[in-house]
């Protein structure tokens, strides 16, 4: 039968894996199974064209137990409600696992961006504030750059709000430009995050990161960001990354100013020009004999379908939902060590926290703090999923760290609405 490949189902799956194998009190279950609150709105926007066209936009608040919602905003012309509500689950998780005091939510609205020029953007951008404006807040929800959305969007974002409550609200929203009090270190720290934790999974596995290979699925903020780190502050060798067009291998290892002269002349990475350089497909990457694979462009990338061909010894997921249940089984069987998303790619809403607290407080951090912070949140989260995956071996159940990381979140979670009689 065919992997059903809907976001929320799989979420969905995952949440009832870990249920099971956690022995989850059934009320928390239910609870968790559906999003707290969902908004759709109908968003009219008059063009700088003269014509008013209708967008849909999404916001879904998925639990707020242990505090404000939490999540980006996309941009995207195939947005589904599906993906948002699998999205804010995820999120949910996200924070739990991180241990910081926010509940998950995420939006989106159906558009293309790149159909449409910076006035209009900065319009849609400002009517979507006004259509939820009574439903966010630095201690309701607080949403944060996503796909195709930025720190400029959201500074028009953060600009519109202010204009509802009528003064400065600086923590109603992160990821903004430093100018209005976005902070220091939030731009990379998705990545960042992601490499900390690659450190500590080297160190587990005793792999010499300045020896290992590397392939990123992905060019943008994520994917490119994981590049320059990984070689700036771990030394390996990236052989291999993509765009949405294609990717390029080179085993003696790619050059990231090439990289972007190509993207820029050619439109994609795959204009890439070297000695022993290839063309190859985002499949094809995905497949590459390397050490270290990491996956930075979006869901269902590693499925039933290709798992077994991946070769990989560590699996890194930076992207949301890259990796599907029945994929996160084979590769558990083939003896690869598959890190969550939930936990590699935390980085970018513990950043938002940091954010979010420098804004609340007034006190305002250097790069290099924010970096010591992160590092010591998400290198902990990190430590706690393999001790928990070791616990559990240790009574003879094999868990993969995926179903590990969900252990610690949904007893965070569940904890906290009980300790409020939501159950």
């Amino acid at each position: 039968m065919k992997e059903d490949l809907n976001p929320f189902k799989i979420a969905q799956q995952q949440l009832d894996n870990a249920a099971q194998i956690m022995d989850l009190d059934p009320a928390a279950h239910a609870i968790l199974r559906e999003p707290k609150r969902i908004l759709i709105m109908s968003i009219p926007v008059k063009l700088s064209s003269g014509k008013t066209r209708v967008f849909t936009g999404f916001r879904v608040q998925y639990n707020d137990a242990r505090g404000p919602a939490k999540g980006g905003i996309r941009f995207h012309p195939e947005e589904t409600l599906d993906t948002v509500k699998a999205l804010s689950a995820w999120m949910t998780w996200k924070c739990a696992l991180a241990n910081i005091p926010f509940g998950g939510g995420k939006g989106g609205i159906i558009c293309d961006t790149k159909k449409m020029n910076e006035r209009d953007l900065e319009l849609l951008s400002r009517a979507y504030v006004r259509h939820l404006g009574r439903d966010m807040g630095p201690e309701v929800d607080i949403p944060a750059p996503d796909v195709y959305t930025t720190p400029q969007i959201m500074a028009w974002m953060l600009d519109e709000y202010n204009n509802i409550v009528r003064h400065n609200e600086f923590g109603a929203i992160t990821g903004k430009p430093v100018e209005v009090w976005g902070s220091q270190g939030r731009m990379d720290s998705t990545a960042m995050g992601g490499i900390f934790v690659l450190r500590e999974a080297a160190k587990m596995l005793k792999m010499d990161p300045k020896k290992a290979t590397i392939a990123v699925q992905g060019f943008g903020n994520a994917g490119k960001y994981a590049y320059t780190l990984s070689k700036k502050i771990i030394g390996s060798k990236v052989v291999a990354i993509s765009d949405s067009e294609g990717g390029v291998y080179d085993p003696d290892g790619l050059d990231l100013a090439k990289l972007e002269e190509a993207k820029e002349k050619t439109g994609s990475v795959q204009g890439y020009k070297s000695k022993n350089a290839k063309k190859v497909s985002n499949e094809e990457l995905l497949e590459l004999k390397v050490d270290i694979l990491i996956p930075a462009a979006i869901e269902n990338q590693i499925t039933g379908e290709n798992a077994d061909r991946i070769k990989c010894k560590l699996l890194l997921e930076l992207a949301n939902g890259p990796v599907t249940p029945e994929a996160t089984d084979i590769l558990f069987k083939k003896g690869i060590i598959d890190l969550p998303d939930f936990l590699v790619n935390s980085g970018g809403v513990i950043g938002s926290y940091f954010e979010w607290v420098q804004n609340q407080t007034g006190d305002y951090w250097e790069t290099d703090l924010f970096y010591a912070k992160l590092d010591k949140i998400i290198s902990k989260s990190f430590h706690d999923t393999m001790d928990v995956q070791a616990a559990y071996a240790a009574k003879g159940k094999k868990i993969n760290p995926r179903m590990a990381a969900y252990i610690i979140a949904l007893d965070r979670v569940a904890k906290a609405m009980k300790a409020k009689g939501w159950y």
